[in-house]
This record gives C-alpha cells, structure tokens and sequence, in this order.
C-alpha cells in the first residue's frame, strides 16, 4: 500500500497549499493540501479552463484518458485542471496527514470541503474568473453539481456523468455497505485501520459488493470481460476487482465514502432540491449510463428534471457505472461525443 500513493504511479503533480483549512463541520484540518495536475496553457485572457475532478477511489490520473489532441479535451485549446479530492491519498488524507489525526481519526470532510478548495486553488493560484466546463464522474458529478449551485456564475457549462445532486437512500445504503465490508478486517479497531500490513479480508469482502453493484446482470450473461481480456469469470474476479482494489489505503476509501454519502447540494436551500438546482445557470448535460445501479437513469433523469437550461442524455454500456473506465470504443466514443457537443453549445 505504501507505494501504491506514489508519483511513480500516478505522475507527478502539482500542490496548492491551504493551511489551516476549516472544514465545513467547523473542524480545523491543519497544514491541509491539494494534489492536482494540469494540461494545456491558460490564455491571457483566462477564458479556456475547464476543471475535471475525480471520481472515489481515484486520482487525477484517473481523469487523464479523457484529455488528448483532437479530442474534445484537447491540452493545445484548453487548460484543464484535475483536482484531487480530500482523502485520494495526494491531497491532505488519513494516510498522509500527520499528528493529531494520523493514527488517530482523521476528520470527516464534504463534497463542499473539496469544493471549497478546488475554488481557491483556481481564483488565487490562477485568477481564474470563469470556467468553461466543469465535468465529472460518479463523485465528480457530485462535486460538479456542489460547483454549479455553489457558484453558479463562475460556471459556464456543467456535465455530470454518471451521479447525482444528493445521494438517494439506495445509494446511501450501498456506500454504508461497502464501508462496513472495509471495517470487517480485523486489522479495523473501532476507529482506524492502523496496522496496515495485514489487510486482507475487508478489501477482498470490498471488491467482492463492487464486483456486483459496480456493473450489472447482463454484463456477466454477455461475459462482457472477456473483450477486456480476461480468461474467466475468477480471473476478471481476481485481477479486475480485487487488483484495483487491492493496493488501496482503506482508510481512505472510508473517508471518501463518508463524503459520497452525505452529498447533498440541497443543503444550500434548507433541503429544498429543486431550489438548490434552480440556481444553476450553466448550460447542463446530466447524463447517466444506462445500467448503472448506483446512479440509475431516472435518478439522474428527475433531477434533470429541476435544472433549468439543461439536457438528458444516456451512455448506453454493459459496463454500467464504469462505463467511464472507456473499456470499449463505444463507450469512449459516447462520452467523448456529450463533452464536445456540449463545449459546442451557445452559452449567454
């Protein structure tokens, strides 16, 4: 595990020094950081950025296989930042942050807490005014929504792929379960993991509940993995679930659940969701991926719903919610065509 959050791996990054960062449960989280990464140039006029945060359990690397010339996040038109989010092990992190939390608890932190962060690192470290997109996946949907509600004038376009505004209470439910199947490990005391060199049992009991929410039926009545490479159903198991999963810190897969969990732009107007979704003025595509069983289309659909200016589009893919993994050209193709279609799109 201790290689596993290394620049080695994940390419080098960048850090925007927060200090000490008052999260929004009023907690303070000293010395506090954000890992990111950046392609393309910022013009002068600092009208070409677009900001693409990550997904949980992921990284700015993760993000990368969307960005590439002649794509529609092309580096040579635009400047787009991948921040990391709290938890992801490069950002402040139960893995990485010292005393008083590491070894000990480390606190919980919010989808606003990251948005609150990536919001500074783009007006101070670059004095960028105005986004042109913001876009993201499963948790990065979640962070776009907290962007377009929290600060609807800074964002111009917004498209959530594969997530929602406020965690629905099925969602809620599996990310409490794969949190609970981590904290079967016996090397969990109650509070943390802190002997980490043993833990087996939870991640495998973790990627066995991804293993079957993560996808879907039919993709294992196609057996779909196999135009993945895979020789069997174990060896997709093993090597697919289990190898992704494996080298993570489970602390931090934890924390960031915790935050899944809880996000909910309807904070903002006292629980009311479409106040909170009435506020955002970006031109907005909300698409689904057609069998995903944590973010179903007409979950995403009835939020769409409340957003005005907005568009309902469906990625349809076997692979469900990991169709934004591109596992086909199908789904890379799909995906691609809602990003450029959009960042074609007038916006007043």
């Amino acid at each position: 595990m201790g290689d596993y959050y290394s620049e080695e791996r994940h390419g080098p990054h960048e850090y925007f020094e927060l200090g000490d960062f008052e999260l929004e449960s009023g907690i303070t989280l000293p010395g506090a950081r954000i890992g990111y990464k950046t392609h393309g140039k910022l013009n002068r006029a600092k009208d070409n950025a677009i900001l693409f945060p990550h997904m949980w359990s992921g990284t700015p690397k993760a993000m990368e296989i969307f960005i590439g010339r002649n794509r529609p996040l092309d580096p040579d038109r635009y400047f787009i930042v991948l921040p990391g989010q709290f938890a992801n092990g490069f950002s402040s992190s139960p893995s990485n942050t010292p005393p008083p939390f590491n070894g000990g608890a480390f606190p919980n932190v919010s989808i606003g807490d990251d948005v609150r962060a990536q919001h500074r690192l783009v007006t101070e470290e670059y004095g960028i005014e105005r986004l042109e997109l913001v876009l993201g996946w499963s948790m990065g949907a979640e962070q776009t929504y907290e962007w377009a509600v929290r600060y609807p004038n800074m964002v111009k376009r917004a498209l959530p792929f594969a997530g929602t505004a406020k965690t629905t209470p099925h969602d809620y439910i599996f990310v409490r379960s794969h949190e609970d199947s981590l904290k079967s490990d016996p090397a969990w005391n109650g509070g943390f993991y802190r002997d980490q060199s043993e833990v087996h049992v939870g991640l495998r009991r973790h990627a066995q509940i991804w293993s079957v929410m993560g996808l879907c039926p039919e993709f294992y009545s196609a057996e779909a993995w196999r135009g993945a490479g895979f020789t069997s159903l174990e060896d997709f198991l093993r090597r697919f679930w289990e190898g992704y999963f494996a080298p993570m810190d489970p602390n931090n897969l934890i924390w960031m659940g915790w935050k899944w969990r809880h996000g909910d732009v309807s904070r903002h107007t006292g629980g009311d969701l479409a106040a909170a979704l009435s506020r955002i003025t970006a031109r907005t595509y909300v698409v689904p991926f057609s069998r995903d069983m944590f973010f179903p289309p007409a979950d995403c659909e009835a939020e769409q719903k409340l957003i005005p200016n907005s568009e309902f589009r469906v990625v349809d893919s076997l692979w469900a919610h990991f169709a934004m993994f591109c596992m086909t050209d199908s789904d890379r193709e799909q995906i691609d065509a809602c990003i450029a279609d959009l960042l074609k799109d007038e916006v007043a």
